[in-house]
């Protein structure tokens, strides 16, 4: 059996439980979803593959996940130029989404008593001891929860510009916030570097805590944390920055945001985010309780830039941060969500609690598309669904 033939018998294998709606440069032909109700998700992919095709996108790996349910997944393009097909098990980098994993990581280690929300970031860094000094202490919840009053993506620059990670925070300590922590709010990414250093502290490392305590147990084979990992995974998808208005050159993976990488440093497969997703809506409760889910999702901190964001602006009318998620009220309905955005790569993923819902979005591309994407799926998915319980209420009255 050639490589390839494995491969694609792998994939086989490994998705014959899913609705797999395949619109996609592989070479076999998936049967299309054959629920009724579905077929919203099967236009929305012909128009996502539409967008993408004009755009010239390298590739990408799109998934539908209704609670209980087959997911429906979309896979297109390839790794490279000349590399494999994008199939369910290659990785993609994660971005900022990485900070979906940090926060239920931190509340599991809050939830065994090894920590407190409320614990002062100095206990694992003394130089933020002087931050806002004999008012509210800088703490946990505001790094997680992105309300420390820094100036927003505090020297991200000097991250790009690879800095040393301890010259970084040490600037960081002397930054006078903008509002006391816990009043506004301000994204970082650099400051997610003490969580590093609360886990050194305890001859960890945030990379073997989160497969201990959440990647291990859920079983998500291809997940992981660093650059390394990524380029010694089987499959992966090598990013590509534009070089024109449709054309994309590939390009190499930068070190600077991994080196943060309670910000931004796990990798995933379509496969592990589907794991993810179903265990943020309560599949795997013995490895993400269902409180502590509803811990990180509680709106904390109004983000209200986010209601003037271009493609979402029409359908949120409230937008919060939580404790690694951005909580928005979309058409409303509670929508718990997180993008991220490195060279080379975009990734989105949401999921509606009350609705057992769930969309992932991986990119290997710096493409704005997503910005498009994302809302148009809720705004169809919420659409469609309403529609279908009004119905059911309607046969049950008769």
């Amino acid at each position: 059996m050639s490589a390839f033939v494995h491969r694609l018998s792998s994939l086989f294998v490994r998705v014959f439980s899913l609705s797999c709606l395949c619109i996609s440069s592989l070479s076999f032909a998936a049967p299309e979803p054959t629920a009724a109700s579905e077929q919203w998700f099967v236009d929305f992919s012909r128009d996502v593959k539409a967008k993408a095709q004009k755009k010239n996108l390298p590739g990408y790996a799109l998934a539908y996940v209704p609670k209980g349910k087959p997911a429906s997944i979309v896979l297109s393009g390839k790794e490279h130029k000349r590399g494999a097909p994008i199939d369910i098990d290659t990785v993609f980098r994660l971005a900022s989404v990485s900070k979906t994993f940090t926060a239920l990581l931190m509340a599991k280690q809050v939830e065994k008593q090894d920590l407190d929300w409320q614990v002062p970031v100095s206990t694992f860094y003394p130089k933020f001891e002087l931050v806002n000094k004999g008012k509210q202490p800088l703490v946990l919840e505001h790094v997680v929860g992105q309300s420390s009053g820094f100036t927003p993506n505090a020297y991200d620059n000097l991250i790009e510009a690879n800095y040393p990670v301890e010259r970084v925070l040490n600037m960081l300590s002397g930054l006078k916030p903008l509002c006391v922590p816990g009043e506004c709010y301000t994204y970082q990414n650099a400051l997610f570097a003490v969580i590093d250093e609360y886990f050194s502290q305890r001859d960890s490392s945030y990379q073997q805590a989160l497969a201990e305590d959440v990647l291990k147990p859920l079983g998500m084979s291809n997940a992981s944390v660093g650059k390394q990992a990524l380029l010694n995974a089987e499959s992966w998808a090598r990013p590509h920055v534009a070089i024109s208005k449709n054309g994309w050159r590939q390009s190499g993976v930068r070190e600077d945001y991994y080196r943060y990488s309670p910000a931004a440093g796990v990798n995933a497969s379509l496969q592990d985010m589907i794991i993810w997703m179903r265990a943020l809506m309560g599949e795997s409760s013995s490895v993400l309780p269902n409180d502590l889910v509803r811990q990180v999702t509680q709106p904390l901190t109004k983000s209200k830039k986010e209601l003037y964001r271009r493609n979402w602006r029409k359908h949120l009318s409230d937008a919060h941060y939580g404790l690694g998620w951005r909580v928005y009220k979309f058409s409303g309905e509670t929508l718990n969500y997180h993008g991220g955005w490195v060279k080379g790569y975009r990734a989105a993923i949401a999921f509606a609690p009350d609705w057992g819902a769930a969309y992932i979005m991986l990119i290997n591309s710096e493409t704005n598309l997503i910005n498009e994407i994302t809302p148009d799926f809720w705004q169809r998915f919420f659409k469609q669904a309403k529609a279908s319980r009004a119905s059911i209420k309607q046969v049950v009255k008769s």
